[in-house]
Order: structure tokens, then C-alpha cells, then sequence
């Protein structure tokens, strides 16, 4: 399973689509509440209005017109390049592909796709500019997940292009590739909480196997998927789109990317909206705590709304878990629930309060002796078709996060420092998420980026976080520190109580807040709670 996909690391390697899957099934409820900040309509910028600054280097020099002077061609779409059996974007969708600087220390050298797609705004005449998305992961397809998503915000898209893209190292953006599916399916056989030393030892194994894959079929690109790199093309993409300020909206690790974006071009940034926020001061083994608190915070809430005691139900799954680690359980197709299985089985229920129940039937038909719910369930968030194909989404996920951490701990770092800590935050995701610190990066082969990213964005206009109370993946607190990091009077936060990864779509307050802001720039209150 990997760091929970969704805004940081392995964990999200389900999560990365989870949340753009859950949102792009959301029914978004908008709401009216008033005229923009200044009580002014904010100016339309006509689609042949000239680009804002030129994107920068970064050292500040300006980059070479080969790459600020393009102009996206728009065409039909095709299959997205990570997930051939995926629909294809049609009818009003087109896509492009625009170049960018592959490496920007040397902005004149050899260049890297990215890949966009886009529906134009449907009002043109009030049309604002372009709304650009990142769905979260790291590695969630812009291309694949956009129309899906859009059909539930027809209001934005009255006044916006809405536009998305494939970050660098993902799908049609010279997508990492690390294994087969052959070599992936033998590698969630693997214990990723080993017990014992011929364990820890194939464990460490696969790791670095899977490095090992990722330099030999993509080692060119490798050096370069940072985060930082990918805020860098978002501002070659607002300046070929034509757009002087970027209008954004990140959700989940999309909110990392958003804040490093901010942090790089504040005098940049139009209107930002940041949902289901990673925690830019944790580092790390700190990102990996704080999903086994979020996830062990969603499980007890779960366990609640069924009349459980937190700390029963959380036995009994401990304790299944345990089972299954000494016998894996039978399922459909002749296969079998592993320990790490129906982890990433129950990971993937609890991204939603409306998936609650499927975690119960799962739970349910295992403790019967029957593994396929959960095992179902688990190839959901890794992506697993019925034939066995998987995507390479937790290709990139993997690839772009061990871009950016700079730490390589150790699997001694990890029973020393961290295995004991974890599992007393969650006796179920803790032990996982404190072995996962060390098979993710340990033995990455290129150097990481930073211990935790800079979000300051002294100069930058209002930027809204939005934060909700039960989420599992990105917990709340991250939303407050982002908020606080961002500066005072950018930093705008609004406290969602709820149980999903995410409010936007959800909780009809959020939504009225956000569309409000985006379509007429009135800016709430920090500290607006939604209930």
C-alpha cells in the first residue's frame, strides 16, 4: 500500500484517487451569499489577454522563450497514459502538451512534458480566467480525474476554463514506471510489518528492488519530480494559458503543492483554495504519524456511530490483523486477504463516512473466514483491475515524495524511535505507517529535497484552508499550521466538522464559502466554522 495516498506519502498510495475519486462522485450544493469582498465583479481576462510575468528560473533569471512563447495546441483526448482501461475525455474536453524545463538550474537545456486538459468556461463573456486543479497523491492523473469531477461544479466552469494537468513524473508527464504487474502483485504478498529477521530482511528487499526498477525504467527523470519543480511548471502552465494570476484549487497533497507554489511566486497567486491540507512543518517520519492519527481518529469515529466502544473495535481489528498475519484468509479467484491487505482494505473505507458500511460487510464476512470485501476493497486503492493490471500511480506517488524528504531513516531508526511511539497512537495503522518510514526512502536512488516544505507567502492575496475535524488521511491540525505557515492576512482558515477526506462537495457551507471566493472574491472570516 504505501505511505496513505492522498497528501504525502506512501500511506496515500490509495488515497492519491480516493479523495479525486470521492470528489468527483460528490453532489456539490452551492450556495449565494453575497458580492464579492470589495463588492466589485472581478474582471473577466479574455482568452487572447496577454500572460502575466514570465516564469523565472530559480536563480530569478527569466526562462528562454522556447519555453515561455509556446502556446498550448488543443486536441482530442486520449486514454490517460497511467491507466489505459480509463474513459477517455470527451465532447467538450480537449488536451495539449506543453514543455518544460526538465531540469531548472539549467532552464535552456533539455526539456519534459506536461500534460493538460481543459473545458473551456461556458460564459465567456464573464469568464475570469483559468482554474487550475491538482487532485491530491502525489501522483492523481489531472487529465484522468478532471472530467469526472467537473460535472459537479458547473457553476465554477461558467467562469472559469477549468484546467488540470498530469504533474512531472506522472502519467502522460513522463511517467515514473518502477515494475510489472506480475512483480506488484508479488509485492503485496510481502510482510510490511515484519516479525522476525528473514521478514525484515525481504521487506528491506523489495524496497530497494523497487528503487532499483524505478532508476533502471526511469532514471532520467527521477532527479527532478519535486514538488518545487512541479510549483515551477504551474507557473510556465498560468503563463502559456495566458493568465496573469493563478486561480487554483488543490485538494491533499494538492495543498502541499499549492503552499510551495505560494511560497515561490506570491505575486503570483490569484485565488487559492486548499482542502484536506498536509501539515507543511512535519518532516517526514511526522507525516507518517500523523496519518496513524488520522486514520486511528476516522476509526474510532466509526466504531461510535456503531454503538462500539473505540477501544473494542479497535482490538478486534488489531487482533484480525494478527490472525492474518499468521494465515492469510481465502478469497474469491483463488487469491488471499494478507495482513497488509486488509489494512489497505480498511484504509480505503474509512476516506469517507459513506463508505462505512462497506468496511463493515468486510470486516463482517472476514471474521466468517472470508477475505474478498476487504480484498476487493484494497484493490480499489491500489488500483487493481479485474485482470490483474494495475496503475503506476504509486510509481509516482513513491518517486515525487522521495524527491522531496530529505531523510533516509533506517529500519533500525524505525525500532528504535518510532515503532513503539506509532503503535501507541494506533495499535492497527501504526506499526505499518513506522515500517513504511523506513521501506519507502531508505534506499531511493537520488538524494531528497528538504526536511518539511516552505509554505510563506508574505505578498500573496488570501489564500482559503479549509480543514475538516474527522478527516483521516490529512488531519486537522495540518490545515491550522498551513494556515498559520502561509503568514498573517494570507492564511484564511475554515473548520469543517466532518468525517470525509475533504469538505468541498460535502459539506454545503464549505462549498457556499469556496465558490463564493472563487467566483466573487469575497473572503471569509478566518476561523469560520461550518458544522
Amino acid at each position: 500500500m504505501g505511505h496513505i495516498r492522498t497528501g504525502h506519502r506512501r500511506f496515500r498510495a490509495g488515497a492519491l484517487v480516493a479523495a479525486a475519486v470521492l470528489l468527483a462522485g460528490a453532489a456539490v450544493s452551492c450556495t449565494d451569499d453575497g458580492g464579492g469582498a470589495s463588492g466589485k465583479e472581478p474582471d473577466a481576462t479574455p482568452s487572447s489577454a496577454p500572460p502575466g510575468s514570465p516564469a523565472t528560473s530559480p536563480s530569478g533569471g527569466a526562462l528562454p522563450a522556447s519555453v515561455t512563447g509556446q502556446l498550448p495546441v488543443w486536441r482530442a483526448c486520449k486514454a490517460p497514459a497511467d491507466d489505459p482501461g480509463a474513459e477517455v475525455p470527451s465532447g467538450r474536453w480537449q488536451c495539449a502538451s506543453i514543455r518544460v524545463p526538465l531540469d531548472y538550474a539549467k532552464p535552456g537545456g533539455e526539456t519534459t512534458p506536461v500534460a493538460l486538459v481543459r473545458a473551456r468556461a461556458t460564459d465567456e463573456k464573464r469568464r475570469i480566467g483559468s482554474l487550475v486543479f491538482n487532485f491530491g497523491g502525489p501522483g492523481a492523473s489531472g487529465v484522468a480525474v478532471l472530467p469526472g469531477f467537473a460535472d459537479d461544479v458547473p457553476r465554477l466552469n461558467e467562469r472559469y476554463d477549468l484546467v488540470s494537468f498530469d504533474p512531472r513524473g506522472v502519467a502522460g508527464s513522463s511517467g515514473v514506471v518502477c515494475r510489472n504487474d506480475r512483480e506488484t502483485e508479488a509485492s503485496h504478498r510481502i510482510d510490511n510489518t515484519p516479525d522476525t529477521a528473514a521478514e525484515e530482511k525481504a521487506f528491506l528487499a523489495d524496497s530497494a528492488a523497487f528503487g532499483a526498477g524505478c532508476a533502471q525504467r526511469s532514471g532520467k527523470v527521477l532527479p527532478h519530480v519535486s514538488t518545487a519543480n512541479a510549483a515551477r511548471d504551474m507557473d510556465v502552465i498560468r503563463h502559456v494559458l495566458g493568465d496573469r494570476k493563478l486561480h487554483y484549487f488543490g485538494f491533499s497533497y494538492g495543498t502541499e503543492l499549492g503552499g510551495v507554489y505560494a511560497h515561490l511566486f506570491p505575486k503570483n497567486v490569484g485565488r487559492l483554495v486548499m482542502d484536506a491540507v498536509v501539515d507543511p512543518t512535519a518532516d517526514f517520519a511526522g507525516g507518517a504519524r500523523n496519518q496513524a492519527l488520522g486514520f486511528q481518529r476516522a476509526l474510532d469515529n466509526y466504531f461510535t456511530s456503531r454503538g462500539t466502544a473505540p477501544k473494542k473495535g479497535t482490538a478486534e481489528v488489531a487482533a484480525l490483523l494478527k490472525r492474518l498475519d499468521a494465515k492469510p484468509l481465502p478469497a474469491a479467484q483463488g487469491r488471499e486477504l494478507t495482513e497488509s491487505l486488509a489494512l489497505t482494505g480498511v484504509v480505503f473505507s474509512l476516506y469517507s463516512k459513506e463508505r462505512w458500511s462497506l468496511l463493515t460487510d468486510g470486516l463482517a464476512a472476514a471474521e466468517r473466514g472470508d477475505g474478498t470485501k476487504l480484498l476487493e476493497l484494497a484493490d480499489s486503492y491500489n488500483s487493481r483491475d479485474a485482470e490483474g493490471r494495475y496503475s503506476t500511480k504509486s510509481h509516482s506517488q513513491r518517486a515525487i515524495s522521495c524527491a522531496d524528504a530529505r531523510a533516509r531513516p533506517t529500519a533500525d531508526d524505525v525500532k528504535s524511535r518510532h515503532l513503539a511511539d506509532f503503535t501507541g497512537v494506533s495499535p492497527v495503522f501504526g506499526p505499518y505507517l513506522a515500517w513504511d518510514v523506513a521501506g519507502w526512502c531508505a534506499q531511493w536512488p537520488v538524494p531528497g529535497t528538504w526536511e518539511s516544505p516552505q509554505v510563506s507567502a508574505k505578498g500573496a492575496p488570501p489564500v482559503l484552508v479549509v480543514g475538516t475535524t474527522g478527516d483521516p488521511s490529512t488531519p486537522y491540525e495540518g490545515a491550522r499550521r498551513m494556515a498559520d505557515g502561509l503568514g498573517a492576512g494570507v492564511g484564511v482558515l475554515i473548520s469543517s466538522k466532518g468525517q470525509n477526506h475533504g469538505s468541498y462537495g460535502f459539506s454545503p457551507c464549505v462549498t457556499g464559502h469556496v465558490d463564493a471566493y472563487l467566483l466573487r472574491g469575497k473572503v471569509p472570516k478566518s476561523g469560520t466554522t461550518c458544522g
